[in-house]
């Protein structure tokens, strides 16, 4: 009986022992989730308003003489530094939390945005909108109650290990095929649809936030006392992140001159949060260890805010603003030439006519300019000449 009481005894404080410094451990990575999904959420409240600021001075200062009068503003300033800083909190939200549990609090911007807009600058709402905020909230609240707990030390050492792991070269070889599928039928079939332009913006996107999270995280233990700023991965992860964020910028500009900033709000979220949790789990494995009951939840909390987010911005309408001219490429047919030193002249092959031709010989009847009907009546005598009208004199007595 002694002998089999006493490895019990002895396992019970190692039992005991180990039992509160798994709890530690959880409730402090937890603990670091929290802080890396409220810097998130708070970098992006910071977004969304230096955005409306900005939105707000383009209003007041439409129809102003001057194309960068808004530069002289102060509200204007005030909404660039304060993108500043929001696009900083972002920044160091990536050493404490997971990718994929950062990436997806993006809609918190999106919600934000719409109730600053109808605060602030007076949008109108139907009452079916607010459900959409509240399904975009219940979604945000499930990604961060169910988001992925998996903390590792950005050492370069261990990046260098993840960036030459099987399952990331695989992934970043059917990006690199996708990309260049998806470039050539944008480039050279003319496919210029939103699917096809903010997929190549979120294929880059993914690029983007793994070397973001790579290189806040070195500078984060840097600042800790173990200096990573000598490894050469640091260097190349800053130059894949300034490289993509600027072909980023690229596509997403030409995006919003083909397309509505509402579509590219909604389709671009849900298109860059899916990438971007594939590249989080490929890379970083943020999934390694959890759960299949964390993993439906947090699945169940992206589509939920996939859903508030497109009902968000499905009814928003690209605002007009006030143009004190009328543009000539803004009339059906014409063609506007006066880029080219020409004088601006009306396109023939089109059913609108307007202004002089230079020859009515080589237009068609449908496009010749009305005429009157012409009545001959004979005057005077036969060598007379006789007039293309009809000359009708009234007296005073009429």
């Amino acid at each position: 009986m002694e002998r089999m009481n006493g490895p019990a005894l002895q396992q019970l404080p190692l039992a005991t022992a180990a039992g509160p410094r798994l709890v530690h451990e959880d409730s402090f990575s937890y603990k670091e989730n929290l802080i890396g999904a409220l810097l998130a959420i708070f970098g992006h409240l910071l977004i969304s308003i230096a955005l409306n600021l900005q939105k707000y001075s383009h209003i007041r200062l439409a129809g102003s003489k001057g194309h960068r009068v808004y530069f002289k503003t102060k509200t204007w300033w005030c909404g660039l530094f304060l993108l500043f800083f929001g696009e900083l909190g972002v920044f160091s939200a990536s050493p404490f939390a997971p990718l994929s549990l950062i990436v997806p609090l993006g809609a918190v911007s999106v919600i934000a945005t719409a109730i600053i807009g109808i605060i602030f600058i007076k949008e109108k709402w139907k009452p079916k909108e607010f459900l959409s905020c509240g399904l975009a909230v219940v979604g945000t609240y499930l990604l961060i109650t169910f988001g992925p707990n998996s903390h590792e030390t950005m050492t370069g050492e261990n990046i260098t290990k993840h960036l030459v792991s099987w399952p990331f070269l695989l992934y970043t070889l059917v990006e690199i095929i996708l990309f260049c599928l998806l470039l050539y039928f944008y480039k050279e079939r003319k496919a210029n649809y939103i699917v096809v332009i903010l997929l190549l913006v979120a294929l880059l996107g993914s690029m983007t936030a793994i070397t973001v999270k790579a290189v806040a995280g070195m500078i984060a233990v840097s600042i800790q006392g173990n200096l990573q700023l000598g490894y050469p991965i640091f260097y190349i992860m800053v130059v894949c992140m300034v490289a993509t964020a600027a072909f980023q910028a690229t596509f997403l500009t030409q995006a919003s001159q083909l397309y509505d900033a509402s579509q590219i709000a909604s389709v671009g979220y849900i298109l860059s949060t899916m990438i971007a949790i594939t590249a989080g789990a490929t890379f970083y494995l943020d999934f390694t260890g959890e759960d299949v009951l964390h993993i439906c939840m947090f699945a169940l909390g992206c589509l939920i805010a996939f859903l508030g987010v497109f009902l968000i911005t499905r009814n928003k309408r690209k605002s007009i603003l006030f143009e004190p001219y009328i543009s000539m490429d803004a009339m059906p047919g014409m063609q506007n030439l006066h880029d080219n030193g020409t004088a601006v002249q009306p396109d023939l092959k089109t059913s609108f006519s307007y202004g002089a031709l230079e020859s009515n010989d080589t237009i068609s009847e449908i496009y010749a300019p009305a005429t009157l009907p012409v009545v001959q009546e004979e005057h005077g005598s036969k060598g007379a000449p006789i007039p293309p009208y009809r000359v009708t004199e009234h007296s005073k007595e009429e």
